[in-house]
């Protein structure tokens, strides 16, 4: 079997073509489309970046986001949420918060959808810690575990439905359980 070349393309390139949808990234002169996510993948982001930001809406310690493109060390990547410390936040003039991200997130979370490769998500979550990230969660809800990546390639893996999560140092006051987390994708009595 032939196997058609694929054409590399630049970052600056890449940034000139139209937004997908789902996202696509670039990822080593390559652009990659996300998978369109399902249910449990929605439900788990739209909870998460909901928790997070109810948890900082007084304190404005950090800001959480969902699908946001970040631009930096040669990639452009879309975790599912990102997490910023309100002192990273670039805003403009007029006091607007900045459109273009060009820095790594503080905290990178992604949900791991049936059909993504868990080595291209890891592989990601490895790009932000190698560039500042504090943290990277990679939460599977078919084995409802989370996948925990710190910056020193150290990592844990947690399904013990009661054990708190850790989060970076600025997040000290979230506190969320793999029970709770996957609670969310459950029936309701």
């Amino acid at each position: 079997m032939v196997q058609t070349p694929v054409r590399q393309i630049t970052l600056a390139e890449f940034l000139e073509l139209p937004d997908t949808k789902p996202a696509s990234e670039y990822i080593d002169g390559e652009v990659i489309q996300k998978p369109m996510p399902q249910t449990q993948h929605s439900v788990i982001q739209g909870r998460l970046f909901l928790e997070l930001t109810l948890a900082w809406r007084e304190t404005e310690v950090a800001q959480a986001f969902p699908e946001l493109r970040c631009t930096f060390g040669g990639r452009a990547v879309v975790p599912d949420v990102v997490v910023f410390e309100e002192a990273n936040i670039s805003y403009d003039e007029n006091g607007d918060i900045q459109n273009v991200v060009s820095i790594p997130p503080d905290w990178t979370i992604e949900i791991l959808s049936p059909e993504q490769s868990t080595t291209r998500v890891l592989k990601n979550i490895s790009h932000c810690l190698a560039h500042g990230t504090q943290m990277g969660w990679l939460i599977d809800p078919n084995d409802r575990s989370i996948f925990i990546c710190m910056p020193d390639r150290t990592f844990q893996i947690i399904d013990e439905p009661t054990t708190l999560l850790p989060v970076p140092a600025f997040a000290a006051t979230i506190e969320l359980t793999v029970a709770q987390i996957f609670s969310w994708i459950k029936k309701k009595n």
